[in-house]
């Protein structure tokens, strides 16, 4: 089924992690809510063999959304969640009457996070699997969720069905992770939901929530942190920069995870009870965040370091354009140069008015050098662009 409230079912097979399948989702869900109750560390796996980590304490496992990568999966103890759930209640008003609505599979960190908070709080949960945006918003409609955990390229796949749906009044918050909130994606989330209050979130599976924005954060920033995060931005040797200057992001908070259940990453490092999963950015004088990429996209274009992820931030900004990515091509002369790959309703897309504006934000030298518009935009199963697809389409047209 793709879209329902979630009833306990029969336990999920015994051993001490209790392996769960992400689909189908229904038996997912149910499994999740059994193991839940029982009180056992559990593993919403898509098929890879889960290794169940060293013996002791209760503990869960998710899948990273392998945008640029293979997913790994993480391990964190219920009580780094459990923290942020109690938190919640104060930040939104959370109670028992709430109903919370997920987009599944649960298999990644934040459809999970928002079922898992739905069962602490004793709130009702919807898990909406449905692949076409219609048909969720339809069930959406029909469930009268008052609380949406969901993604940027989430939201702009349901504004594609805006037209002819009836906004959903129920709802009051809208919690947005996995990617930056851009403007388009905001105001679409408005529309379709006029009675709730946006908030967007930026952290990583690793770090669960770092920030959070509102309606009052500055345009391309992802907010000051969440209530009980440090945050630091660090050069390569360690030592903490001024206001304004890019440097590595580090975390400390009780939210973060314990390590890798399966895969690494030689980015995620400690140091001095911090956590850094590569990510680069700067702070300004109100401490407001602004996140410039993870330090494995960026390239160089005639020897500036350019991050992707800006640039598709002024991609999404555009008239038109729902989903938007940057990656780099060789360059003889200027050792790569950037190339972009646009989706969106046609008669609405301009590719030259998009380079153009591209080209006055950041100069003709840093600036796209083309689009290449598609109109099957390639997703993961946690709702972030497939990256690693974008380069083999690349691959093929070079």
């Amino acid at each position: 089924m793709d879209g329902y409230r979630v009833s306990p079912a029969k336990a999920p097979p015994e051993g001490r992690v209790a392996l769960i399948a992400a689909h189908p989702v229904d038996a997912s869900a149910a499994q999740l809510m059994a193991a839940i109750d029982a009180g056992r560390e559990f593993c919403i796996h898509t098929g890879r063999s889960p290794d169940a980590g060293p013996d002791g304490g209760a503990f869960v496992q998710c899948e990273t959304s392998g945008s640029s990568g293979q997913p790994k999966r993480i391990r964190r103890s219920h009580a780094s969640w459990i923290r942020s759930f109690e938190l919640d209640r104060g930040l939104w008003n959370t109670a028992q009457g709430d109903h919370v609505a997920v987009f599944g599979p649960l298999s990644h960190s934040l459809a999970l996070y928002g079922a898992v908070c739905a069962m602490h709080i004793g709130a009702d949960l919807s898990v909406i699997a449905a692949p076409r945006p219609d048909v969720r918003l339809r069930q959406m409609d029909a469930a009268a969720p008052t609380r949406l955990f969901t993604t940027p390229t989430q939201l702009r796949q349901l504004a594609t069905a805006l037209d002819g749906v009836t906004p959903i009044s129920a709802l009051r918050h809208v919690l947005v992770g996995g990617g930056f909130l851009d403007g388009a994606a905001r105001e679409s989330a408005q529309a379709l939901f006029p009675n709730a209050a946006i908030h967007g979130f930026y952290g990583a599976s690793e770090t669960s929530f770092i920030t959070f924005s509102d309606a009052g954060t500055p345009p391309l920033s992802v907010g000051r942190p969440y209530p009980g995060v440090t945050l630091r931005i660090r050069d390569g040797n360690g030592n903490d920069l001024p206001s304004d200057e890019v440097g590595e992001i580090w975390v400390r908070s009780p939210f973060l995870f314990e390590g890798y259940a399966l895969g690494n990453s030689k980015e995620t490092r400690w140091q001095d009870g911090f956590l850094t999963v590569g990510e680069l950015g700067w702070r300004d004088a109100e401490g407001f965040l602004y996140h410039a990429g993870r330090r494995n996209r960026m390239f160089t274009v005639s020897d500036r370091n350019v991050f992707p992820e800006a640039m598709e931030r002024i991609l999404l900004d555009q008239p038109g354009v729902a989903h938007a990515a940057v990656l780099p091509v060789p360059d003889p002369r200027r050792g790569s140069v950037p190339v972009c790959f646009l989706s969106g309703p046609s008669s609405l897309l301009d590719p030259g008015a998009i380079l153009r504006a591209c080209r006055q934000r950041l100069g003709a030298e840093i600036a796209p050098r083309r689009a290449t518009l598609l109109e099957d935009w390639p997703t993961l199963p946690s709702g972030k662009t497939d990256l690693a697809a974008l380069e083999r389409l690349l691959q093929g047209a070079s």
